[in-house]
Formats: C-alpha cells, structure tokens, sequence
C-alpha cells in the first residue's frame, strides 16, 4: 500500500481520484492548493504526487520547482491539466515531473500511470534509506553506481571512511524494500544463532569493527560460515585499514573474509551539492519521528516540531566545513530541529547552532592548556596526560591495543601508566 498526496483545487477531482486509489489499496491525502501541499510534504514524504498545474494561490510548476530547489523533490510527481501546453508539461519534465496527466483522466491511464511511478520509486538505483534520493554530487553518483554492481556481486563487503561517516547510511543503499536488514551490535553482543533466521535473504550490518570484542569476533565468524547458506549479506564498515586492525590483533582470517570486496566513501565535503537535500532529508526524519519504523541507526530519534530551512540557512549548511562528517550535521539538524525560535529555521538559528561544530582556532586550544600553567609541572604533566589517555580510550572504544599503538607505549607500561593516573579501563593488568 502506498501513500498518495493528490493536489487540486477542485473538490470533484479530489474526491473521485481519492475514492479511485483507495479502491486500490492505497491510502490517499488530499490538499486543495499548493499551501496545503507545501505544509503536508514539510511533514512526510509521500510515495506519490498527483500534482495540477492551474491553482489559485500557486501554480503546480512552480511548487515542483520550490520542492526541487529546496531538497524536497524525493518522490515521483505526477503532473495534471486541462489546459496545460506542450511548453509547460517539457518544463514540469526537466524540472523533475515523472508524467503527465490530461484531464479529463481516462481511468486505466491513471492506474498505469500510478503503478508505473510507484514501481520506479521502489526499485530506483540506490537501494532504500535517507541518501537513496540523493546523488548531485559527483561522488556519491559514482559510489551509488559502485554498490549498483556490488549489490548482485556475491561476498562481504567492506566500507571504508573517515570517522563520523554513519557508514549505516550508505549500508542501506545496498538494501532493497522488503527483505530483512539486521544491524548486528546488539546482536553480536548477545549471541549470534538467531540472526540468520532473522536475516534469510537480506543484509546483515555490522558497524565498526574496530570496537568489536574477541568474544563479539567469534560470534561474526559463526555468522560468516553460515552467511551463504542462508542467503545473508554482511557489509561491515571500518574507519582504521584493515591491515592495522590485523596487526592489533584482529582475527586475520576474519578479516579477510569481510572484505572479499571493499568500497570507500566520500567525505561530507565531498558530498557538499546534496547537502541541502541531505539537511531536509534529516530535518523531515525528526518531523516524522520514524514512527513508520524505517529508523536509520543513530539518525532516529524522538519527533521534533515540524520545521523548514529558509534558504539563507541552507546555504550555511552547505557552506560549513563539518569536521565530523556527517555525525556534525546530523546532530547540528536535530538541534536546530529543537530550538529554532519559529518555524522557518533563520540564518541566525544556524549561525549558533554551527558555532559548536567549528573547529577549534589556535586561541581556543591555547585557552584549554590556561588551568595548567599555574601549576607544578609534575601536576600539570599529569592532568594532560590523564585527559590525554582518557580521550583516547574513548577513541579506542576501549581498546587498550590501540592505545598502545596511537601512544607508541609497550602495552605492559601502558597499563602502569593508566594505573598510576588512576584510570580504570575495567580490565585486569595482565602479568608478564
């Protein structure tokens, strides 16, 4: 069943193309101008539009034109008139419409119609998830094309990029509506004997795996003997090279069945021409609350009033240079989202909220070293060397393997040092 918006001025036709779909199964809204189809795409995103051209407060061209511009033109749009010229439906075309209805609508031209943009909205190159619409930018057009030949190849595969990149993201290229998706965290955290049953004929994800335990490893190389059995893809993303891991003491053989077959993505700054649609993908995600229950991992989260960027706002989103990727703009949506002082997202709201993204200037570093320089330089050496390993840690997830590597420290001495600035990492000092 698919969610249908049908916008037109005339009660009559909405009433009849309403009482039509419905008969198909599909559950149809109705908006009788281009304010009410404006407010009700600012909330949800519809599997279609049935848009007219002629209304009285806004022509149909021109909202499909304000939706492309402003990131919003996600979903096949249908265009209908009476009156309409040659001109106008190649006009509606290039700016995005998907067909052309001539009023009156013959009945079996409107179900083909229909079933016609539905089945390309479903099966659409790029896989289901939030960046599945997306693709101005070059590199993310080449990456869609890239997992379009992955997708039917047989294997692992493996993702690459920098940290903050919310690999899930684009996992979720590779998954087509209908078949299963499990994220294996939890998962692998717990056990792994039900995941394949769970996962028969679809993806299994598994994000980081630098974090993962020895224990959590076992329980991932369960998973990929049996993978092909039951029909279960695993894509995996790394931010550290592989061989690293291995030479930290990742299980070898494990990695190399992961990445049989690797892929890199791109930057946030690589991917800077989506990123207006990608800021009202997200603002539209906390509107919805996912409440449809298509969450993206740490994307969801609860609903958010509903909101829209003005344009000037957009244009400082695209122009920010996140230094987190696309965990920055994430988190800089969501809190936008929540404290914007109207509706419309101003330019004032975004220039606060992207003030906390900045990186640090050289004023701003030398500031946090300040406390220290009134004290001793034994005290002052361990206060850094506290926060120093604390942060770390925290980058590590906890790995006193890395640490040991990033800090050029035998791990032996590594664990003294961690004891003597009475930092608990909750493992036990091994002896030697």
């Amino acid at each position: 069943m698919a969610q249908i918006l049908v916008v037109d001025d005339e009660v009559g036709i909405r009433e009849l193309l309403s009482e039509i779909l419905s008969d198909e199964g599909h559950s149809v809204q109705v908006a009788e101008n281009a304010t009410a189809a404006r407010e009700w795409r600012a909330r949800a995103r519809p599997d279609l539009v049935l848009l007219d051209i002629w209304m009285p407060d806004m022509d149909g061209v021109s909202l499909l034109r304000e939706w492309a511009s402003n990131g919003l033109l996600t979903m096949p749009v249908v265009m209908m008139s009476g009156h309409a010229t040659i001109d106008t439906a190649v006009e509606a075309t290039r700016i995005g419409a998907l067909d052309f209805l001539e009023k009156p609508i013959a009945l079996q031209r409107l179900l083909s119609t229909v079933k016609r943009a539905l089945a390309r909205d479903e099966n659409r190159v790029g896989g289901s998830g939030l960046l599945a619409d997306l693709g101005k930018s070059p590199a993310l057009a080449e990456l869609k094309r890239r997992l379009a030949q992955l997708a039917t190849a047989e294997g692992a595969l493996l993702m690459r990029g920098e940290r903050g990149m919310l690999p899930e993201l684009f996992a979720r290229l590779l998954h087509r509506p209908g078949t299963p998706w499990v994220g294996a965290g939890q998962t692998l955290a717990e056990g792994s004997q039900d995941v394949l049953q769970q996962a028969a004929g679809g993806i299994v994800f598994i994000d980081e795996l630098a974090r993962l335990t020895v224990a959590q490893q076992k329980h991932l190389a369960f998973l990929v003997s049996h993978a092909a059995r039951a029909r279960v893809r695993l894509v995996s993303y790394c931010s550290e090279s592989p061989r690293r891991l291995v030479e930290q003491g990742f299980d070898a053989g494990l990695m190399a069945t992961l990445s049989e077959l690797r892929v890199s993505l791109p930057t946030l700054a690589e991917l800077r021409e989506d990123i207006p649609a990608l800021a009202q993908a997200l603002l539209m995600q906390g509107a919805e609350g996912r409440s449809d229950g298509r969450a993206e991992g740490s994307m969801a989260g609860s609903a958010a009033p509903p909101r829209r960027f003005s344009a000037a706002a957009l244009q400082l989103l695209t122009d920010f240079d996140w230094p987190g990727n696309l965990e920055d703009i994430a988190s800089a949506v969501r809190t936008l989202a929540a404290t914007a002082s109207a509706e419309e997202i101003s330019e004032q709201d975004a220039r606060a909220v992207l003030a906390q993204f900045a990186p640090p200037s050289v004023d701003e570093k030398q500031a946090a070293f300040e406390p220290l320089f009134g004290q001793p330089l034994r005290e002052a050496r361990d206060a850094f060397e506290r926060a120093y390993f604390e942060h770390q840690l925290a980058e590590a997830g906890g790995s006193i393997a890395r640490v040991a590597e990033k800090s050029g420290l035998e791990r032996t001495h590594l664990y003294r040092k961690l004891k003597a600035l009475g930092i608990n990492t909750g493992k036990k000092e091994p002896e030697f």
